[in-house]
């Protein structure tokens, strides 16, 4: 009982259990490893090694691929020129570890395995990386020493030591290459020495965009040539990207464009920092840089990825990735009509799916909700039950229990193409109404949304309604008036003709309409406001399942004097029953004959059939979503580079470290990794691995 218990649980809340490491790596060694012909053993080359540590989904436009190739060289232990097993389940063990990027380093510079680092074998490593044209680095200044001791007092350099040196190495290269360009001693350089010494010494964290337009730092004073203040400031501003995204993240959505000024982002970083605060250049530098090509001051999320976002050239919907409802994303980002009428298709028949699941859950309390509409207050013999739970009891003991799913199969015939055209209007809708830059949709545009779709639903609401209605109907008429024949759902059909079945079609827009436009957006805010939904947490079905329900509860209520009418004027009177000639007659004839409390007759009933059939119908709808994306319909988000820093990175931990152990050691020098080529020829990287053959 306990095990079926857990296995339910993990099914409507999920599970964070992963695969042992010990498979994965073994898994993963086989799938590229060859065999030594002579020893029968089972090993990596340096070319295979680097197809298991830096899979093809990554983004190697910042990080070259062959430049893991440094990965083999701390992985093979033995300097063979092979990785084994053994060596590789050493090798991810080590990234397992909380600090795998500086221990990898390390490991890298410590060649014999010593535990320590002494300065002139890894003086000697760090200059082989070097080229000749390469920036200057004295590792005598006053700066190495401190970590290294004097040329005279050198000293070894534990893990710790040699971490922390290299925490601020890249600020001490910055300043030393601006020394070295500034010639007179002036505290100035040239913009392009200052674009030199950015691309040398932090190209492999910042985007394109911001690399081409380094050289218009400039012009955040007056003068034309950079500060040793504005190269400290850009430094800063580089190195908390992380929190300056945070901060933009918090600002642009407390802003109800989703943009914000430079007062803006220095009033939510006074909220946002405790131990960190930007002045007032490093707050000029990133409003410059980001709005290049917005000179308003007001600049929108996209605005700064282009300066937050490494892999920047990459992005195209940076607003739809905000998004978290699935289907609003998709038509968000589709780019033509025949990808949105495919979408269409797609969508259309998952919400068929989650509509019919929806509808029989809870078609034994419609049955009831209907019976209980239809019950006239006036007359000898009209009131048959006295509520809802009465007349659930009866119809089980009149009709059996078969009695409360009478009308079904239509039912489910018809909700399929109902619920699905409403689901798909409202994405669409949605989608196209969403900011692109922002992923965020107004009010009014969520409303209307709701309302669009709650009225193209009406073409099969109608006819389904009234078919449904009277078959729910008849099952009551049987029991209680002698000689009425029972009749089927084709008979209905052709007896009502084209023209009947959108009877009291008026009724049925009435509450679609409202009901669709209190529902969708109060099912979204839900979700998003109450229950955290956002493009990094996915709810589980129990909350879908939640807000959905919740969110019927006011939708389904305050439209049931709607559907009163409705079911009035579409239930085939019974002799010396009212007769209603339209909207206004029915609803005027209620009131004077029934009184306002006949508007709500079937309320509760409506809200438990109501509330848990959309919550059903859309729990469903998005599980399924997510379980059958249309094939190609989503681009691929398989890189390790998420398209923004704050958004979590869905590749394994052990690749993550690959990369950030990578992204540490080029802070040493951009070309560590690149193998040294003749002089006066360029390298134009390995073939096979993002280069070209020379």
């Amino acid at each position: 009982m306990a095990a079926l218990k857990e296995q339910v649980g993990e099914v409507l809340l999920g599970t964070t259990d992963e695969p042992q490491l010990s498979q994965l790596t073994r898994a993963a060694f086989l799938k590229h490893a060859q065999k030594d012909e002579a020893t029968g053993e089972y090993f990596l080359s340096e070319d295979a090694f680097i197809e298991a540590v830096a899979p093809e989904s990554e983004d190697y436009h910042k990080i070259k691929r062959y430049q893991y190739g440094i990965l083999f060289q701390v992985a093979d232990r033995e300097r063979k020129g092979k990785v084994n097993i053994h060596d590789w389940g050493v090798f991810q063990n080590l990234l397992a570890k909380p600090d795998a990027e500086y221990e990898v380093i390390f490991r890298f510079f410590d060649k014999k395995g010593t535990g320590y680092i002494n300065f002139d074998e890894f003086y000697d490593t760090w200059k082989a990386h070097k080229t000749e044209d390469s920036l200057p680095f004295n590792w005598e200044a006053e700066w190495a020493t401190l970590y290294i001791g004097s040329k005279k007092n050198r000293h070894a350099m534990t893990y710790p030591q040699f971490a922390q040196m290299l925490r601020g190495l890249q600020g001490e290269r910055v300043r030393q290459a601006f020394l070295h360009f500034d010639g007179n001693k002036d505290g100035y350089i040239e913009p392009t020495d200052f674009q030199r010494i950015i691309r040398e010494t932090a190209s492999h964290k910042l985007s394109d965009y911001l690399l081409e337009n380094l050289t218009t730092l400039c012009n955040i004073s007056v003068g034309s040539k950079i500060s040793y203040a504005n190269v400290r400031a850009f430094q800063n501003m580089i190195q908390q990207m992380d929190m300056v995204e945070l901060i933009v993240r918090n600002a642009t959505q407390k802003s109800s464009d989703g943009k914000i000024t430079r007062t803006d982002f220095l009033n939510e970083a006074a909220r946002i920092s405790r131990f960190n605060l930007y002045t007032p250049m490093e707050a000029d530098i990133l409003f410059h840089f980001a709005g290049l090509d917005d000179p308003s001051g007001r600049l929108s999320l996209k605005d700064f990825a282009r300066v937050l976002d490494p892999s920047w050239h990459t992005v195209s919907t940076l607003g739809a990735t905000a998004i978290a409802d699935a289907g609003q994303k998709v038509f968000a980002t589709t780019k033509s009509i025949w990808h949105d009428i495919l979408e269409s298709v797609h969508h259309f028949a998952l919400g068929s799916l989650a509509g019919a699941f929806g509808a029989f859950m809870v078609y034994p309390i419609d049955l009831v909700k209907t019976r209980m509409q239809n019950q006239r207050s006036t007359g000898v013999g009209n009131v048959l039950y006295k509520n809802s739970i009465d007349c659930a009891q009866k119809v089980i003991k009149n009709e059996g229990f078969r009695g409360l799913y009478s009308g079904v199969l239509p039912q489910l015939v018809g909700v399929a193409p109902e619920k699905a055209i409403k689901l798909t209007v409202n994405d669409l809708v949605r989608g196209k109404m969403t900011d692109k830059d922002t992923g965020a949709i107004k009010l009014p545009a969520e409303i209307m949304a709701g309302g669009m779709a709650g009225a193209c639903q009406v073409v099969f609401t109608n006819p389904l309604e009234i078919v449904k209605i009277r078959l729910q109907i008849q099952g009551e008429l049987a029991k209680n008036v002698d000689g009425v024949p029972r009749r089927s759902a084709m008979w209905i059909v052709r007896n009502l003709g084209l023209v009947g079945l959108y009877k009291g079609a008026s009724a049925c827009l009435l509450r679609d309409v409202p009901f669709s436009a209190i529902y969708f957006p109060a099912y979204s805010h839900l979700k998003k406001d109450f229950f955290g939904e956002s493009a990094q947490k996915k709810l589980g079905v129990v909350q879908m399942l939640t807000a959905g329900a919740i969110a019927g509860m006011p939708a389904a209520y305050l439209t049931t004097p709607c559907d009163v009418i409705k079911t009035r004027l579409q239930v085939e009177a019974r002799k010396g029953d009212a007769t209603y000639n339209g909207l206004r007659d029915c609803a005027k004839k209620i009131w004077q004959q029934e009184g306002l409390k006949a508007f709500f007759k079937g309320g509760p009933a409506r809200i438990m059939r109501s509330s848990p059939q959309f919550g059903f119908t859309l729990a469903g709808y998005e599980v399924l979503q997510r379980s059958f994306p249309m094939p190609g319909g989503a681009e691929s988000d398989a890189s390790l580079e998420p398209s923004v820093g704050l958004e979590e990175a869905t590749a394994p931990l052990p690749y993550l470290r690959s990369r950030n152990a990578l992204k540490v050691i080029l802070d040493l020098d951009e070309n560590f990794g690149r193998p040294r080529v003749p002089s006066g020829q360029t390298f134009r990287g390995i073939p096979g691995f993002g280069g070209k053959q020379a």
